[in-house]
């Protein structure tokens, strides 16, 4: 029986299979990426429309903070497959370097609510809300994304 995998590989078209297969760290690290994406946009929109309505960037580094958690579980066992014990401060490094993404992610939301005020009643809700995806769950997503990917294989999963 094949596994899922190899499942998903076979409806692929045979020229894009051997760039998968090339790529599978980088196709896992995106996976990964794509669930944490997930869970970081349902934490995030839960706190903002509830306990954290006038705290945008506390609600969404909140909900980065806790898919960090998972995103490093996800990263090391499936992505990276590091199956050695862990290298003394690899967690440590793990989340310096997300402490530094979640940096990254956040700088776009705070020029978009606070420098260039996007935000209610300068601009109507729904402009808020869209800017705020904008900024934060796309611009600022992909912009952490490119930096991890880097440090990861720089400094995390390198041994």
């Amino acid at each position: 029986m094949p596994t899922a995998a190899q499942a998903v590989l076979e409806k692929v078209p045979e020229p894009v299979r051997p760039i998968l297969v090339k790529n599978r760290v980088l196709v896992k690290f995106g996976l990964t990426g794509g669930l944490c994406f997930v869970v970081t946009m349902a934490i995030n929109y839960a706190l903002k429309f509830t306990v954290l309505e006038r705290k945008p960037v506390t609600a969404f580094l909140i909900a980065t903070a806790f898919a960090t958690v998972l995103s490093y579980l996800m990263q090391r066992r499936w992505a990276f497959r590091v199956k050695t014990e862990r290298r003394r401060g690899e967690f440590s490094v793990f989340v310096l370097v997300n402490a530094v993404s979640m940096g990254i992610n956040a700088v776009p939301l705070w020029i978009s609510r606070y420098a260039l005020g996007l935000e209610y009643p300068a601009v109507g809700h729904l402009v808020q809300e869209l800017a705020d995806f904008v900024s934060s769950m796309l611009l600022g997503t992909v912009l952490a994304m490119l930096f991890r990917w880097w440090a990861y294989r720089r400094f995390v999963f390198s041994g």
